[in-house]
């Protein structure tokens, strides 16, 4: 973010984006988006389809017309096109539930001065809650996975790789989209037991149950199943303190077959720590969920690398619009 400018209004403005912010996550729990599809609708009628109050709910789309993401036309409302295509349930790019995990991040996100004063998380890890939050964190992450893995595996060079361990790959996005752009590639995805249904119901429905298999266990707590010739680790790093991310990436490494390739896709920091701005704020996230989670910066990532006995330790081109990164080598 730039130091210069800030003054007062600046600052109110920060201070107050949180309202933009929980309108926007209102609007998305109450499923409007959806409901109002490539309807013009008002108040009224969409109160009695939602169960809501008129007279609130007027209020709330006056202010995501405001935002612009809803048309007001007399007393009328229809969405834009963003809104159709983001934020309707009915759309192959939906980012609702993202939107949702972001809303359960809300209440700890107000209790950040005591993680500050503490040095300890206020909530629990959205992977290991149940229900609706641990919903939302599953599907928010293949929702992004699902939007970034076209952009990103085609600059990635796997050719002539059999064998791509998918490490920590929740519902095995990243496994899918390089096996389908590497048409001679095989996949594992390790993960947790509870992720196996969401992992092969995903698997199947892009007809790749024959190429990619899912291996349940915990990669802090067991060893790495198989034998590749590529790992991917993709955002798991962040959960877990130093000592553990060495841990995963020796495990990656000794997984691998000579001349192994592993790539670790990650928000990473700067060495000074200080930038990029999402990352930095990414760390504090990982502050108020996990014991000793954060985000690395690249030299950190390096030397844990070189640590595992990986060499030709490359940062790769790619930027995500988060500021993720690949940084990768060899054994």
């Amino acid at each position: 973010m730039n130091n210069e400018g800030w003054n007062p209004g600046k600052l109110l403005e920060v201070s107050g984006a949180y309202w933009q912010t929980c309108a926007l996550h209102a609007g998305v729990k109450l499923d409007l988006f959806t409901e109002l599809g490539g309807l013009s609708l008002n108040a009224d009628q969409l109160a009695q389809s939602k169960d809501l109050d008129p007279r609130a709910l007027a209020m709330l789309l006056d202010a995501l017309a405001a935002m612009g993401l809803l048309t007001k036309s007399g007393d009328r409302y229809a969405n834009t096109t963003a809104s159709l295509a983001f934020l309707s349930k009915e759309s192959d790019e939906y980012v609702g539930h993202m939107i949702l995990h972001h809303h359960h991040l809300v209440e700890s996100w107000s209790r950040l001065d005591e993680s500050v004063k503490s040095g300890k998380p206020v909530r629990t890890r959205a992977s290991f809650s149940d229900g609706e939050r641990r919903e939302s964190f599953l599907m928010g992450m293949y929702n992004n996975a699902m939007l970034l893995a076209p952009q990103l595996v085609p600059q990635v060079d796997l050719s002539g790789r059999r064998h791509l361990l998918d490490m920590g790959g929740g519902p095995g996005t990243y496994a899918i989209h390089f096996c389908r752009h590497n048409p001679g590639l095989t996949a594992t995805v390790f993960d947790l037991p509870t992720t196996r249904p969401f992992a092969e119901k995903t698997i199947a429905s892009f007809g790749l149950e024959d190429r990619i298999d899912f291996q349940a266990g915990s990669y802090i707590k067991e060893p790495v199943p198989g034998t590749y010739d590529a790992a991917w680790l993709s955002h798991i790093l962040h959960g877990e303190g130093p000592r553990a991310c060495r841990m995963l990436i020796e495990k990656a490494a000794a997984a691998l077959e000579p001349g192994g390739l592993i790539l670790i896709h990650e928000f990473i920091l700067d060495d000074v720590r200080d930038r990029p701005l999402f990352p930095a704020l990414f760390s504090l996230n990982m502050l108020l969920g996990t014991e000793s989670g954060k985000a690395y910066s690249e030299g950190e990532i390096r030397n844990m690398l070189e640590d595992a006995g990986i060499g030709d330790i490359q940062r790769h081109p790619f930027r995500g619009p988060t500021d993720s990164g690949v940084i990768f080598g060899t054994r």
